[in-house]
């Protein structure tokens, strides 16, 4: 069992047990807060206290979601995607919590991974797997991974489920509304709220693996033999297994640690390519960008591991969003709020076209050129600008309005910029919007187009089921 493991590997789902470990993080706060209080009245540069309360209540923040797994593990992986906006000498600490969470958390036990496999596969599971490496190679908010080999000599992935994890979800994101603060404290900018309100409406989709065999399979179709995108083929699920074909590679945490140029642009411009296209090829958005969803192969294609969580999107992307973000990019301040305000998207009476447009532009820079370099000090920036409640800029974000159906794409487009930000690329982002969006570029366009799978969210194939050797 490795060290901390709550409840020897299993989420910790005893609500006295979870409700303490979270408790003591807003406790710590409040207590770090008090002491840096007294050094700022005993003559410490007031900016240096307040950066020292904030890595460590970073520190500790992701420590306690790491080890709880669950929806406070889940939370934690949504929370890295703003690694970015962070003040640069809080990047390097930020970034050794990230790596962890994202690549490793406590096992559960090899007695546990078994049980699990017996109880979805009753009619016994050695025989499906010529081997099966009882060591997790990683690990998720939901399950851990292991690496086996399947009867017919396919090299898998399984995933199995921990057990209680559709409890602990529940249980966590109930208590991690009292934790707001603490992760607004740890990542300023952050509406944490609104994530874990997001989060908690989506939780149910998350402990289905069915439903994820059932996207990855939507997605594996319409990306199959693709030169930039690769999808493992799902070749099982059971209950609370999922398993599919092996794939090795570069982790994006790493690429992003260490990688070269050439591995970060080619990382960037796949990732922008993944989301724009999912919703007019797959009919689908992949809606987790968090770097340890994604390995970059030794050919330069990316590798997309894990469909989770995912949106249906049958008419691919909202018709004015092409339109919207054209006028964003051409400075028609007219348009865009009236575009905005037929979406639903603004307070009636409450948000001029120039304040819009003032809050909106930044935002709109990477579409003005033929390539955008996003770096970290860009959007630290967009982040001062619009968390300082006193700011025109953090009044207007108050006046608009996300309706809930734009709620993941709202954070899917956060989380990316994140991403980007870190991987510190350069992307031509208004080629690949001029590509997939509709009513972006009213010139023709050719696009890449599979009939077969416009329709597969209607009426995706089952996934497999396990057959063993005859």
């Amino acid at each position: 069992m490795a060290p901390g493991a709550p409840d020897g590997g299993r989420p910790a789902r005893g609500r006295v047990a979870r409700t303490a470990r979270l408790a003591a993080l807003p406790a710590a706060h409040v207590a770090r807060s008090a002491v840096g209080l007294g050094k700022r009245l005993g003559g410490r540069p007031a900016e240096l206290v307040a950066a020292q309360v904030q890595q460590r209540t970073a520190e500790q923040l992701f420590s306690t979601l790491g080890q709880l797994k669950g929806g406070a593990m889940k939370a934690g992986q949504a929370l890295s995607a703003l690694e970015a906006a962070l003040p640069e000498q809080l990047v390097g600490p930020y970034r050794e919590a990230l790596v962890r969470l994202q690549e490793a958390a406590p096992a559960m036990p090899t007695a546990m991974v078994h049980d699990q496999l017996d109880r979805s596969f009753p009619g016994g599971w050695r025989g499906l797997f010529r081997e099966f490496d009882d060591r997790p190679v990683a690990a998720a908010s939901v399950g851990q991974v292991h690496r086996a080999t399947w009867y017919d000599g396919t090299p898998v992935a399984v995933k199995i489920q921990y057990p209680g994890a559709g409890d602990a979800l529940v249980a966590d994101l109930g208590m991690l509304q009292h934790l707001a603060p603490v992760m607004q404290a740890a990542a300023p900018g952050l509406d944490a709220r609104q994530l874990i309100a997001e989060l908690r409406d989506r939780l149910a989709d998350e402990v289905d693996y069915v439903l994820e065999a059932d996207a990855q399979m939507a997605f594996a179709g319409a990306y199959r033999d693709d030169p930039d995108i690769h999808v493992p083929d799902v070749v099982a699920v059971e209950d609370r297994v999922l398993t599919t074909r092996w794939v090795s590679g570069v982790p994006l945490s790493r690429v992003i640690a260490e990688g070269t140029r050439a591995q970060r642009d080619r990382a960037g411009l796949l990732l922008v390519r993944l989301f724009a296209s999912g919703p007019v090829r797959a009919r689908r958005l992949h809606g987790d960008p968090h770097p340890g969803n994604f390995r970059l192969l030794p050919d330069g294609r990316l590798a997309v591991l894990d469909f989770g969580a995912t949106e249906q999107m049958p008419h691919a992307w909202p018709e004015r969003l092409g339109p919207l973000l054209a006028a964003g990019r051409d400075r028609e301040g007219p348009t865009v709020h009236e575009l905005a305000a037929a979406a639903g998207l603004l307070q009636p009476g409450k948000v001029t076209a120039p304040a819009l447009m003032d809050l909106l532009d930044p935002y709109l820079e990477p579409l003005r050129s033929p390539a955008y370099h996003f770096t970290r000090g860009w959007l630290q920036e967009q982040t001062r600008r619009v968390s300082d409640p006193r700011s025109a800029a953090a009044r207007t974000q108050r006046r608009l309005v996300i309706p809930p159906r734009h709620l993941l794409l709202q954070r899917v487009a956060a989380g990316l910029v994140g991403v980007l930000c870190s991987l510190d690329a350069t992307v031509p982002v208004d080629e690949e919007v001029r590509r997939w969006l509709p009513g972006y570029d009213q010139a023709p366009v050719t696009r890449r187009s599979a009939p077969d799978n416009s329709v597969r969210h209607s009426s995706t194939p089952h996934p497999p089921s396990p057959r063993p050797p005859t």
